[in-house]
This record gives structure tokens, sequence and C-alpha cells, in this order.
């Protein structure tokens, strides 16, 4: 059974409609601890990128939540900032007053403003009911700006613009973006002509509303469903969304506690579907399974498959695998010309700030296998002004060792390198000729052996081998706050900070290359 609500056509030359949204009815196991009153926009928004972190803050408990960490501090804070930018160009603005947390008054309030037929109101509140019994929706968009037309209140309607610090209109964002226009028009009785998106560098993105409806619906129901179940979401741990979740740890215990699968590397939520219907949801179940029963699987093949079986089998027997082609015969798949020796090599590891679109510091450490001297250049720049001084230092010193490998882990410092050079105006031969010396890591060890890891990130692998920071918690994410308190209290108990992440970041890329290089030895050469 569902419930749909019939909404006033949208005012376009073509008379088009757009189509109502229907929701499920009652749900068959409602939600026993407190059933949801309020679905807000900012929770649909998170329930897009984790259905679990919406209903844990919903019914979570907020001692199990982590205090946000330095970098995700700052987001907020470049997020307020930005936010704060672009309403300075729609003043004036009219705010409604009302008690924090009290949607129905600040609804009020917002519909007061709106029935004044004011220019634009920050933040107001929206409120409309959802069909579900019990159930309201709130949309807060960031601004509500006056347009000519027709609404309850007269010659006059609204539209929404939501003010993100993203560069581009992800789906997220156009998905909450309908859903302000959604409540809106059952608000004002007619929909907007569109909904828009204020994003980075002065961005104005405009939601195309009939395509994103269909999503929005489905979105919508999903969320309902989930919101009034007794249990949370199955837990899914992905480093890429999790990490700055503040429920992460609370998650990855759980996970951890009962092996989930997606601790394993590759083992994505598309895969995980798949690999369940098997019935193989344990480490145990996968390390057993034929990987060639798997390979014919969506989105499988067969490096993938027989990736995922060694995956599980290194962890049972926390081991490496190594990875070999099947022509000729147990070849091994990392040739001693992809991690060449040589008697100076360099190891290379960048720390950037991409808000700024900056390159704050290029660390090398040269090992000079002839008198066993270990040498950590950091050539940095102190202010963005002297991000060009730090890139020709980093010419000089690698141009100083003519014929010494430089390896990396992943291909950023790669791409950094072409990036400045054209930036910088280097000749392009210098910048080719430079790249040839280059070695990634990452792709070497990926591509040959199998660990028992949760990812092939370069902490995970450098700790696995018996590696660690000097500094607990110290990631790229911190540098980037270090660097940023650095550049606003100039202490330099920052920049000490930052360079000695860099140089850990440098010897754990070191090890890596030499466990890894010793690891291949017998594979190279033949036994005596």
């Amino acid at each position: 059974m569902s419930a749909s609500y019939p909404l006033p056509q949208r005012p376009e030359s073509g008379g088009g409609h757009l189509a109502p949204l229907r929701f499920p009815a009652e749900s068959t196991t409602p939600n026993s601890k407190s059933p949801v009153r309020w679905l807000t926009d900012d929770l649909l928004f998170h329930y897009q990128r984790c259905s679990r972190r919406a209903f844990l803050d919903l019914y979570g408990n907020a001692v199990e939540k982590a205090p946000p960490s330095d970098y995700l501090a700052k987001l907020r804070q470049d997020s307020a900032i930005h936010r704060s930018t672009i309403l300075q160009e729609y003043e004036p603005l009219h705010r409604p007053l009302y008690p924090k947390g009290d949607w129905a008054a600040g609804a009020k309030a917002t519909q007061d403003l709106m029935a004044q037929g004011v220019d634009a109101i920050a933040q107001g509140v929206l409120v409309a009911d959802s069909a579900v019994e019990g159930i309201q929706l709130v949309s807060q968009p960031d601004l509500l700006i006056k347009q000519s037309g027709w609404s309850h209140w007269g010659n006059w309607t609204y539209t929404t613009i939501d003010i993100k610090l993203g560069k581009k209109p992800k789906l997220d964002y156009q998905v909450v973006a309908a859903f302000h226009a959604y409540v809106l028009a059952r608000v004002q009785g007619m929909w907007p002509e569109t909904s828009w998106l204020a994003l980075r560098e002065g961005k104005l993105y405009a939601v195309d509303l009939e395509r994103q409806l269909l999503k929005l619906q489905e979105t919508l129901n999903g969320c309902l469903y989930d919101l009034r179940q007794s249990e949370p979401p199955e837990v899914f741990i992905s480093h890429s969304r999790c990490d700055l979740c503040h429920w992460f740890s609370h998650c990855y215990s759980s996970a951890k506690e009962e092996q989930h699968l997606s601790l394993l590397p590759g083992v994505t939520p598309a895969r995980y579907v798949f690999l369940q219907e098997r019935k193989l949801t344990t480490v145990e179940a996968l390390a057993a399974a034929n990987p060639q029963q798997l390979a014919p699987l969506p989105g499988f093949g067969e490096p993938v498959a027989e990736k995922l079986v060694h995956q599980a089998q290194a962890l049972l027997g926390n081991c490496a695998i190594p990875r070999t082609f099947p022509h000729p015969p147990h070849t091994f798949a990392l040739h001693p010309a992809d991690l060449p020796s040589a008697e100076v090599e360099l190891y290379f590891d960048i720390e950037a700030a991409p808000d700024q679109d900056l390159i704050y510091l290029h660390g090398v450490l040269v090992i000079d296998h002839r008198t066993g001297e270990e040498t950590f250049h950091a050539l940095l720049a102190e202010s963005p002004e002297a991000e060009q001084t730090a890139w020709t230092q980093f010419l000089e010193l690698v141009h100083t060792y003519p014929t010494a490998p430089i390896y990396h882990f992943c291909p950023y410092e790669a791409q950094t390198v072409r990036k400045l050079g054209q930036l910088f105006g280097t000749p392009d031969l210098v910048i080719e000729t430079l790249l040839t010396r280059f070695f990634d890591v990452h792709k070497s060890i990926t591509e040959s052996v199998t660990l028992p890891v949760e990812s092939y990130a370069l902490k995970h692998i450098a700790r696995w081998i018996g590696f660690d920071w000097r500094d607990e918690g110290a990631n790229g994410a911190q540098s980037i706050c270090w660097y940023n308190a650095w550049l606003e209290t100039c202490d330099r108990t920052y920049l000490e900070a930052i360079l000695r992440y860099n140089e850990d970041d440098c010897r754990a890329t070191h090890r890596i290359k030499d466990w890894l290089t010793k690891f291949a030895q017998p594979f190279w050469y033949p036994q005596a």
C-alpha cells in the first residue's frame, strides 16, 4: 500500500508535469526505540552515503560517536566561510527566528516571511507531510529566492539555493536539491523552475528536477523504510567514505568482531551482493571458494575473483601470496626491471593542500648504498608564494643524482610532477626524461602480491611489515591542518610535525620496496 500527493503543474512553457512522489506505508517492523518524526535534508544527505550512519544518527548512543578530527573541523570551517561568502551576495537577507530544533516554529516563521514576499530568506525551514503517518519532511535550504510566478500568496514564488563546498554537482547534492524543491512545492503550491547549487569557484548549477525526482523517490523510500527498522543496516566498511564519519570507530569495531568481508580489499558493495547470494559471507567460505565460479559474475572477472579468494587465504594464514601469470606457467607477476636496484636510490613523497591548489612539500629520502648513508631532504614552501622555489629545489636535487631511480607510492607524485612542470614552464623534455626514472611501488606490490591487509594504502602495508610512524594519527589530512596552522600562527612545531610525517612516508616506501625485492628474489632467480 502506498500514498501519493497530486502536486501542482510546473510553470514551464511546455506545460510539463512532474510526477508525484509516492511513499511506502508503515514498515512491517517499526522501530520501537523512538519512531522517527522528522526526516530532514541533512539526514537524507547522509543516508545516500551510508544508510547505517543515518540510522545511528537517530538512534545511536551518542557516547560512541568520535569527536571531529582536525581535518573535518577544517572542512566545516571552510564550508561555513564559503556559505557566508555566498550569502553576502544576496543581502539584504531575512532570517526566520525560532527556537533551535523546533521545526514547526521554524516553518511558521519562514512561511510568514514568504507571505510577506521578502526577496531572500536565509536558512529557512520548510515542512510537509510525508504520507507516512507521523513522519514529516523537513527542508532547510540555505537560500529561498523570490521570483515572479504564482503561489498561495500571490504573484510571486520562491526557488531554493543550496550552498556546497564541492567543485562538482555530486549526485547526493542534486538529490537533496530536488528534495528542497519537492517540499517547497508542497508549501507554496507550485513547483520552482529549478533548484540551484552554489558550488566553489562561483559556480551556480541548475538541477534537472525531471531527472532527479525518480532518484529522490527511490532514496526517500529506502530512507523511510530503513529508519523504521528495529536494527541498523548491516555494517560495511569503506575507508574512502567512512574515515571522516563520527561512527567509524564504532562500526569498525563491529566489523572486526564479525570479520566482515568489507574489510577485505576488493570487496565492494556491488560485489558483496553477489557473494551474499552464494552464501560466501565469511572469510573461511571465501577462502575455500573456486575463483572460476566467481569469475563470470558481473564486476568480477578472473583477476578479481582470484585476488578476492587469495585475500581471504592471506588473511587466514597471515601470509603474503605471490601472484603469477598463467603463461608461461607460474611466471611471477613482478619483473626485476619493475623495481631496479641502484647504488643510489631516491624515495619521493609530496604534501599538498588541494583546497588551495598548492604543493607545499617535496620530501626526498636519498639512500646511498655505497656509504650506507640515508639523508632526508625537505624541499618546503613555507608560504604559498614559495611553491615555485620548492619545485626548483626539487629539480636541482634529483638532477644531482641523474641515474638514480625515484620510488614513490601511487601515481600522484608522477602526475603532480607533470602538472608542476606545465605550471612553471619546465621544458617537456626535462619532465619526460625525469619521469622515466619514476617507479610506483604501490603498482608493483598490488600487481604481484596479495597481502593480509585491509587496504593497500601505504600505512596498512608498512605496518604489516613492521614499520610505524613516529606521530600517532599523522596522515595526509592532518598534514594539511598542520600547514594551515603554521600559516596562521608561524609556530614551527607544525612544520616539524609535517616534516616528520613526510620523512616517515618516504621511509615507509623504502621499507616496502626493500621487503618486496627480498620477497621476490626466489621467484626471479632459480633456487641454488
